[in-house]
């Protein structure tokens, strides 16, 4: 399988878990919504970066992403909002101090829409 079906594949089972996870009313997971959020929009973009053939880096800073591969398109930066939201979901978000709530879950999920669309317009997919 090449590599950017492999991060597509991956950045799918993170979507399909934030959006199940934040329908959830009993016991809800707002910190894992959260995370999963920020985990596919880290995932599309290093599919877009590797559908450019690049290498994509081990790095999980949204913003830090978008800035550097904005080179093969610079709309990307226009999606500097959705990666602002989502970028303390990747590691912060696992440790005490930082907790989610439903608003955050919900904006997270909004994010992550945005993002996800523009990426899998860009590569194909839509």
């Amino acid at each position: 399988m090449p590599v950017v079906d492999e991060w597509i594949e991956k950045a799918e089972a993170d979507y399909r878990s934030a959006v199940a996870l934040n329908r959830k009313r009993k016991e809800p997971v707002h910190d894992v919504v959260c995370y999963h959020c920020q985990q596919c929009s880290e995932k599309y973009l290093k599919a877009y970066i590797a559908d450019k053939g690049s290498n994509p880096p081990r790095i999980h800073d949204l913003e830090d992403l978008l800035s550097e591969y904005a080179s093969y398109d610079a709309t990307l930066l226009r999606y500097r909002n959705q990666a602002i939201i989502l970028d303390p979901y990747g590691i912060l978000i696992r440790y005490p101090g930082m907790t989610a709530t439903i608003l955050d879950a919900a904006q997270a999920v909004k994010a992550l829409r945005i993002l996800r669309r523009a990426l899998r317009k860009r590569l194909g997919l839509l």
